[in-house]
């Protein structure tokens, strides 16, 4: 190999280890942008639920999973999140799913203080029709705010429906079916909360969470 053949080589080796470092590190820098992203984006979705004066904890990576069982209307993993205050329990943000809305599956964010009572309730996605069953949606109307401050015990277990059924809850006109899939979906989380709320609390948060 001549000279000039070595020193091409040499600058080809070096050119090439240069511009695989500037990748990894535009990479590195990228990634952790889309990461902090997601994570101010999860946060102000979650405090929508839970006021950020409520807590001091990191809410969005102080999680656990609730694994292979069918609960919250799922089979898969669910998340829970929780909020604690100087190191004591608040609140927990459950993931919930009601399977049984009336164009399909209801995704909601069911927020509970310490004493299974609602704090809040939000849906993250759904299909449901505009104009009708879209109105679970609190941008819609104000119909998802009627669970904050109801509780297995307020209005009683046996009046967790809608007032066409004899429930306590209002249904909405011309989607009575979205509503009952959503009632029926948040109590079954108030109750899986009140059950479990101690291991909920207690149990070590969800590795890489």
């Amino acid at each position: 190999m001549t000279t000039d053949h070595f020193r091409t080589g040499l600058l080809l080796g070096l050119f090439t280890l240069i511009a695989t470092a500037l990748v990894t590190l535009l990479y590195e820098a990228t990634e952790q942008r889309i990461s902090a992203n997601q994570h101010a984006v999860k946060l102000r979705l979650l405090n929508q639920l839970i006021p950020p004066q409520r807590y001091d904890n990191d809410l969005v990576n102080d999680t656990i999973t609730v694994p292979g069982q069918l609960r919250f209307g799922q089979q898969q993993s669910v998340t829970l999140y929780r909020a604690r205050l100087a190191g004591r329990p608040v609140a927990a943000i459950i993931e919930a799913t009601a399977e049984d809305g009336y164009n399909g599956t209801i995704r909601l964010l069911v927020a509970l203080w310490m004493d299974a009572t609602v704090a809040a309730v939000r849906v993250t996605s759904h299909q449901e029709t505009p104009g009708l069953g879209d109105r679970i949606e609190a941008r819609r109307s104000d119909w998802i705010d009627q669970f904050a401050g109801r509780s297995l015990h307020s209005p009683g277990r046996a009046m967790w429906g809608v007032k066409r059924d004899g429930g306590y809850f209002d249904q909405l006109s011309g989607a009575t079916i979205t509503a009952r899939a959503v009632v029926r979906t948040v109590v079954e989380t108030v109750d899986y909360f009140e059950q479990n709320r101690t291991m909920i609390m207690a149990k070590k948060a969800t590795a890489g969470d």
